[in-house]
């Protein structure tokens, strides 16, 4: 028999009374929230915000604006409007429809936290991260502490947005961040440099408490920083704390001058294995008004490109630690096996290995954005840290639920193509409510299993 040849173009577009989502992949995000008690730990600390039981209930409120982030479409304030009439959506987040939060309410919700409701998002990123000590388990944590400018510099009038050093008008929150995740931030003007007052050091004071206390009492703790931050006062205080410290130092004449006269013998290879290779050197060094002489490394570029470099145009680097000097950190990193840190080369790689922990900015940026959306300063550090806990939160659900199928290093954007952008149908049916997608979908993502390790997430859990 002749093949028929089926039709296959569309005549018409029409009205559908089905329940259906574009976003079906939200369904085990928020089942995840769920799992990890996430929703009471946000009642704890911001719960006596709501001032009436009229007004939209707080865990709700973060949930409509955490699964905002992740889905990452509009993140415009009005855009909560045409979420709130698409049941679909909705019935996707597990929310009654009549409970979903227009850009009114989201406005006022945001625009109901102080400074002192704005300082508990620190300590719910400090809880986000003991949490993830506890489940990852390192035998080391290595931090890294930057500025991250958010570029607002065609916005109209904001508070808080001034000149930063990128000669962009912005705000500038330090951030501490642990691998994938931000741990600790501080949200402030753009003027506010790297090293502004006693940031630094109550900072780091206070989250290796957190360490101590939540995770491990004798954890080796490692703090890399640029040359923002090269300050004896914060030497002096990552010793106290007893944690090592990498620092970009400031190349001055007489660092140079030193470095010349170290015999050629004394400089040790450093091959980076991508055609550069570096020369270093370690020795003693003392500021004027410095109590005691530290470590310094000393490198400069002799490769690049698998081609030499010729000496005027060697790119010359100094770096300041206590690795290999202070007995209490030596001893903890030789336990653990990372007695390679002490080495010359071992902190020359700590101090590379920075330019990793910035990725970091471009991801919560592509994540997020750098363009806040009120025109005073409370409620924009309100957005600023919901941002980043949704970001925090996206880390860890790729890598304890979605780690086997999407690899956790992917960037936000092609996390929410691969997993969040697939259609899917609500049915109600026998008093269950199911998600139906179909069966390229269910065998690509392997649907089964990521739903049960949704609802069986690590034992160890936020509350």
């Amino acid at each position: 028999m002749p093949h028929q040849q089926t039709k296959n173009k569309i005549d018409r577009i029409e009205l559908t009374s089905e329940n259906l989502s574009g976003r079906a992949g939200l369904a085990p995000w928020v089942r995840y929230l769920d799992r990890i008690n996430l929703y009471q730990l946000l009642n704890r600390y911001f719960g006596t915000i709501r001032k009436s039981s009229k007004g939209v209930k707080v865990a709700e409120a973060f949930k409509q604006l955490l699964c905002s982030f992740l889905d990452g479409t509009d993140l415009h304030l009005t855009y909560f409007d045409h979420l709130a009439a698409d049941p679909g959506y909705a019935a996707t987040i597990e929310t009654d429809p009549g409970d979903m939060v227009s850009s009114h309410q989201m406005k006022r919700f945001l625009n109901g936290f102080s400074f002192c409701r704005i300082f508990l998002f620190r300590r719910l990123l400090q809880d986000l991260f003991v949490w993830r000590l506890r489940v990852e388990n390192p035998p080391v944590v290595l931090l890294d502490l930057d500025t991250m400018v958010m570029d607002n510099d065609d916005a109209r009038c904001r508070e808080g947005v001034d000149p930063t050093y990128k000669k962009r008008k912005g705000f500038q929150p330090l951030q501490l961040k642990w691998g994938p995740y931000v741990v600790d931030a501080v949200f402030r003007r753009g003027k506010k440099h790297s090293n502004h007052g006693k940031t630094v050091i109550h900072t780091m004071t206070h989250i290796v408490g957190r360490i101590r206390e939540g995770y491990d009492p004798d954890v080796p703790i490692v703090l890399t920083v640029d040359a923002g931050f090269f300050d004896q006062e914060n030497f002096r205080a990552f010793e106290k704390l007893g944690i090592g410290y990498v620092c970009g130092g400031k190349l001055y004449t007489d660092i140079e001058q030193r470095a010349e006269q170290i015999p050629e013998q004394d400089w040790q290879p450093l091959d980076k294995g991508d055609g550069r290779c570096y020369l270093c050197a370690s020795f003693a060094d003392q500021r004027g008004t410095w109590e005691k002489p530290r470590r310094a490394v000393f490198t400069r570029l002799i490769r690049k490109d698998h081609q030499g470099v010729f000496s005027f145009a060697q790119d010359r680097k100094v770096y300041y630690t206590n690795l290999g000097e202070d007995d209490t950190i030596t001893q903890q990193l030789t336990t653990v096996g990372k007695a390679s840190w002490l080495t010359t080369a071992g902190v020359v790689s700590l101090a590379h290995g920075r330019g990793k922990d910035e990725l970091r900015h471009r991801a919560l940026k592509e994540f997020g954005t750098e363009k806040l959306p009120f025109k005073r300063f409370e409620p924009n550090t309100a957005f600023y840290y919901t941002m980043v806990v949704a970001f925090n939160l996206m880390e860890a659900f790729k890598r304890d639920v979605t780690a086997e199928i999407i690899s956790p290093e992917v960037y936000p954007t092609t996390f929410r193509r691969m997993f969040l952008d697939i259609a899917g149908k609500i049915v109600s049916t026998s008093h269950q409510v199911i998600l139906k997608v179909t069966r390229a979908v269910w065998e690509r993502l392997n649907l089964q299993k990521i739903w049960g390790r949704a609802n069986s997430p690590p034992v160890t859990v936020l509350v």
